[in-house]
């Protein structure tokens, strides 16, 4: 059993490396503390061809996979941590799901844009009363004969500020088996984005409200029944969520190894303090070890979508690693790591908030019992007979 990667998996890394070296690295730190989406990166990474890395050519796509597009967000987050959210939105977000089963029209219509890095899809799923527990979701969508009118509301979703498509979750049906998803374009009549409001990580989000939104029933990515296939797109999304997890606490570990290197206190470099090296020692082994797990649930999804088991393990490690070994180095260098002029105070908090978002570690540990004993394990309250 080989743990390493192959020459071709190497020399794809190296050259993504080279490129962040090249073109990234410079205003690095601006880019982190900026609000806006950074536009102009966006167009550098398509020119590169770092979007649509696994998507197929037929579909404006690189006919690479799912480890080549690991492999690549990991590299340009560990040059520049903001320009691999734009990685992330062209490659692991919602267009994966939407590229696995929306229609030739609906892929000429809306995927140029959005591989050419000048336009975003947002994805609403999260609900006022309705997070982990997403079967509860109430934001509905009611046939009218040639269109879909949906009514409801959505929070929490990324980019939703700068997007001009949405993927929206909805009820065109009671239960699990009533939940399918649309495609919903701002500026739609009946569909209001709301006033920013910014999460603890410097990110935008919008609350996204739908009063008699009519749609045509073209815009209907999946119909009722389509859940599970929207569930298992997202695994995907986990696992862009999990490689930057990983490679932004892999940027604070360089920094703070660089840091132990030059500073001295007492006379003495700091990485000549025994304290200092068991940190460093477990630091280390974090990152390798969740590295593992990220690694074999991108090969498993080489030919066809990750398994959930696999990507619960793999965004549990990577999340829990990520922000262990940020918050360690940001401790390790002290009032620089903890200054914005560093981007260490950043890791920490985006490291924070993917503990969070797409799927909590509470949720995943679930998920992972789940296979474990190979049986559901329902949150719900049941009724008292």
């Amino acid at each position: 059993m080989d743990f390493a990667l192959n020459e071709e998996h190497t020399a794809y890394a190296e050259s993504v490396a080279r490129f962040a070296q090249d073109k990234l690295k410079d205003g690095a730190l601006a880019r982190a503390h900026a609000p806006q989406y950074p536009w102009e990166t966006a167009a550098l990474l398509a020119e590169q061809g770092l979007l649509g890395i696994a998507f197929s050519e037929a579909d404006g796509g690189q006919g690479g996979t799912l480890m080549h597009a690991v492999l690549a967000i990991q590299q340009v987050a560990l040059v520049c941590p903001k320009s691999a959210d734009i990685v992330q939105a062209g490659n692991f977000g919602p267009v994966r799901t939407f590229v696995e089963y929306a229609t030739p029209a609906q892929k000429a219509r809306f995927l140029p844009g959005i591989l050419a890095g000048q336009k975003l899809i947002s994805l609403g799923m999260s609900e006022p009363d309705a997070g982990s527990a997403v079967t509860e979701l109430k934001t509905s969508a009611r046939r009218d004969g040639e269109h879909y009118v949906i009514n409801g509301s959505k929070v929490f979703s990324t980019h939703s500020p700068d997007a001009e498509l949405f993927l929206i979750y909805v009820r065109f049906g009671p239960g699990v088996g009533g939940i399918g998803s649309v495609l919903i374009e701002k500026g739609t009549p009946g569909f209001q984005v709301g006033e920013p409001s910014n999460f603890m990580n410097g990110e935008r989000w919008a609350p996204l409200f739908f009063d008699e939104c009519r749609i045509p029933l073209e815009n209907v990515l999946l119909g009722p029944g389509g859940f599970k296939k929207q569930i298992s797109g997202f695994n995907v999304e986990r696992l862009g969520n999990a490689s930057r997890a990983l490679a932004l606490g892999r940027h604070a570990f360089n920094l703070a190894r660089e840091h132990a290197m030059l500073r001295k206190q007492f006379g003495r470099e700091l990485c000549e303090f025994q304290g200092l090296q068991w940190k460093f020692a477990d630091m280390f082994m974090k990152l390798e070890q969740a590295q593992l797990l990220l690694y074999r649930a991108a090969l498993e999804g080489e030919h066809a979508l990750p398994s959930a088991q696999s990507t619960a393990m793999a965004k549990l490690a990577c999340n829990v690693a990520g922000w262990e070994v940020s918050n360690e180095a940001m401790q390790i260098m002290g009032g620089t790591g903890f200054s914005q002029e560093c981007l260490v105070e950043y890791c920490v908090r985006r490291t924070r908030g993917w503990m969070i978002a797409g799927g909590s570690i509470e949720i995943l540990k679930n998920r992972i019992a789940e296979g474990i004993f190979e049986r559901s394990f329902p949150q719900r309250l049941l009724p008292i007979s």
